[in-house]
């Protein structure tokens, strides 16, 4: 499956799986080096995502889905720079995830196959440190015991941030 059309498949897992809200397909903005933007309309309300997937993958796994970092505008909502993380598997229960990128560390809290960070202020601060940062690194545990260690290119993030921003007036 090409780049784009995975990063297209993840908004199905990640917005429209469980939720009532009409949302409509995702359109690409555009793609800029590992980042992929994106616009879809949920209620009648622009919601803007970049994703990447990661360009290698450890651990000693028989079976994982694909997994991809998003970073989500929701104007109408009054929330931006929203961070999560599909793992591809589902999370060890009580389980947390890091995120290390370029000598920065962050905790994520885990439910099911996603990680978010805790709060806004730690949402802030991952965007800014993906868009200025050159690799980022996640590591989490599967409900199996399984360790991942997910490696990410943060080329383009900033472009694609500044497409996701400027589509959503953010």
């Amino acid at each position: 499956m090409n780049k784009v059309l995975s990063l297209i498949t993840v908004f199905t897992l990640v917005f429209s799986l469980g939720q009532a809200a009409q949302a409509g397909e995702p359109r690409l903005i555009g793609t800029h080096g590992d980042w992929s933007a994106f616009v879809f309309i949920e209620d009648g309300n622009k919601v803007c995502y970049m994703a990447s997937q990661p360009k290698k993958s450890e651990g000693n796994y028989s079976r994982r889905d694909e997994p991809f970092a998003l970073v989500t505008h929701r104007p109408a909502e009054g929330t931006k720079n929203v961070f999560s993380y599909i793992t591809g598997y589902t999370y060890k229960a009580g389980g947390d995830a890091t995120i290390k990128i370029d000598g920065k560390r962050f905790a994520l809290f885990t439910q099911d196959d996603t990680a978010w960070a805790p709060d806004a202020e730690t949402d802030n601060k991952l965007a800014k440190t993906i868009k200025a940062g050159s690799k980022m690194i996640v590591e989490g545990t599967s409900s199996r015991g399984t360790e991942t260690k997910d490696i990410f290119g943060l080329k383009g993030s900033t472009a694609a941030y500044d497409a996701i921003s400027k589509e959503c007036g953010v």
